[in-house]
């Protein structure tokens, strides 16, 4: 690794561009009003944290029901900055409990090819892979269907596995 002002140099030269700042502050801007929107929309079915904005790597916000709340688990609407993609993720609310529903998991449709578990999460399901950014309205539709569908999917399955 080179020495940190090397990178800070280049991070700066970045900034002064001025497209990165603002590409970042829209895609966190975007994020933010699904959040908003799916409170609306979802508050009858799930709670909803605060946004995170990880390390310019990840922006994020979890949102769990009360069979989840009960076997410790929660769901994140991820934007995987670096993969340019949303994702829904499955996580414990501990190292422990992760490690648990990753063993149960780990033959699940999201899992089976993955031989050691996710970093951060138990499972991660790719909601849109290719976003248009450029079609706020539809993007957001598009989103909204997939973590419908895909959380109820993750829900049931972990129904599943954790009656057997």
């Amino acid at each position: 690794m080179k020495n940190l002002n090397h990178y800070v140099a280049i991070y700066k030269e970045q900034l002064n561009k001025g497209d990165i700042l603002i590409a970042y502050n829209e895609l966190v801007k975007f994020v933010m009003t699904l959040r908003t929107d799916f409170i609306k929309s979802f508050s009858d079915h799930y709670s909803f944290s605060g946004m995170l904005h990880g390390y310019m790597d990840y922006t994020y916000f979890y949102y769990t029901n009360d069979f989840l709340k009960s076997k410790k688990l929660k769901l994140g609407l991820v934007l995987n900055h670096v993969a340019m993609r949303f994702e829904i993720w499955l996580l414990g609310n501990t190292k422990s409990v992760q490690k648990k529903y990753w063993d149960l998991l780990k033959e699940s449709k999201w899992n089976k090819d993955k031989t050691e578990m996710p970093k951060y999460s138990i499972l991660e399901a790719i909601i849109e892979k290719d976003p248009n950014f450029d079609n706020l309205t539809s993007l957001s539709q598009k989103i909204e269907k997939r973590l419908v569908e895909v959380s109820s999917e993750i829900i049931i399955t972990v129904h599943k596995f954790s009656e057997n």
